[in-house]
């Protein structure tokens, strides 16, 4: 995806990615490749040579060809609630297989267990639109309601990559007690990645993903940068105000490539004020000084921390280059 072309909505979380606790729970057919591919990472890949007991192997949820009246659709359980301001319904590499029009529902469900799926009211939120064969179908949202499953249909069989669907998460913070302790970085509570100076190698929203990281590009890592004193930074918007009690600076999966040090400091700024994250006007604190990091390794931090806050967003820096895994903020809401 050019990052100059797509829409500002796929700067925001992905509501139903498979790794931030999307699923796949019921489609009307998945003869050749199965629904739990749309919500993988990435775009997926093509092998040309790769066949199944049932035909083409294909990295994607494709139906077989319809014979009967009707059409395919497939419901998906987002990661969490949220509003939803955009979708991609990517085709990628599905070309002479791929389905001309789609459409999505939505609904929300406090529990979807022993749910008669027939009998759900849904509301659609994307009426039926033209899609192009191995390509991005981007479509923006114009519904701001809080949803939390989605029901993508197809017309009328077919095959497509990835369904992502990008949106602010929903997060009732009058259930949080003042006393209790969350993850405040945690892009299931609504943190997210802002800005960066660099992300050469993967995106910075992998740092806010739930768990270790899986492999080195499961992470945030910068390009080798050979300039003297270099520093790479990150910044987060936190999913809300918080005192910062401790932090933990991942580097798993990083062993020749992680930073020497890192640093970490913190702002408290209004809703307005984030146009000028990257400028001079921000104050930042220093929350936890440069400290030394080693490969491959969990960095708890906690009687090191200078100042609490209370913060709304916090800055990583990291010398002179590399890779992080995770970084958890942990904290108290304010």
């Amino acid at each position: 995806m050019d990052n100059n072309t797509a829409p500002s909505f796929t700067h925001l979380t992905e509501l139903a990615a498979e790794r931030l606790g999307g699923k796949t729970i019921l489609c009307s057919d998945d003869f050749f490749a199965e629904k739990e591919n749309l919500l993988k990472p990435g775009r997926g890949i093509f092998i040309a040579d790769k066949f199944t007991d049932r035909g083409k192997w294909m990295d994607g949820w494709e139906s077989r060809r319809k014979r009967t009246p009707g059409h395919d659709w497939c419901i998906i359980k987002l990661a969490t609630s949220g509003i939803i301001h955009g979708v991609d319904i990517d085709t990628n590499h599905f070309l002479g297989n791929h389905p001309p029009f789609a459409s999505v529902e939505a609904i929300t469900l406090h529990n979807d267990e022993n749910i008669d799926w027939e009998k759900v009211q849904w509301k659609e939120i994307l009426s039926k639109s033209s899609l192009q064969p191995g390509s991005h179908n981007f479509y923006e949202i114009n519904d701001k309601n809080h949803y939390t499953h989605i029901k993508l249909h197809i017309y009328p069989d077919g095959g497509v990559a990835r369904m992502k669907v990008y949106g602010v998460v929903n997060k009732d913070w009058s259930t949080v007690d003042a006393t209790e302790t969350i993850n405040l970085a945690a892009a299931m509570n609504g943190a997210k990645a802002c800005l960066c100076n660099d992300m050469f190698f993967s995106h910075i929203d992998n740092l806010l993903m739930p768990g270790r990281g899986i492999n080195m590009g499961d992470g945030w890592e910068t390009k080798r940068n050979r300039t003297p004193n270099n520093r790479d930074w990150v910044i987060i918007k936190l999913a809300h105000q918080g005192i910062i009690e401790k932090i933990l600076v991942d580097t798993a999966h990083f062993k020749g490539n992680y930073p020497d040090s890192c640093l970490i400091e913190g702002c408290n700024i209004s809703v307005e004020e984030e146009k000028d994250l990257n400028s001079d006007k921000i104050k930042w604190e220093t929350v936890l000084p440069q400290s030394k990091l080693s490969a491959d390794h969990e960095h708890f931090f906690e009687e090191e921390i200078k100042n609490s806050g209370p913060f709304t967003h916090v800055r990583l820096i990291i010398f002179p280059d590399g890779g992080v895994s995770r970084l958890r903020v942990w904290g108290k809401i304010r």
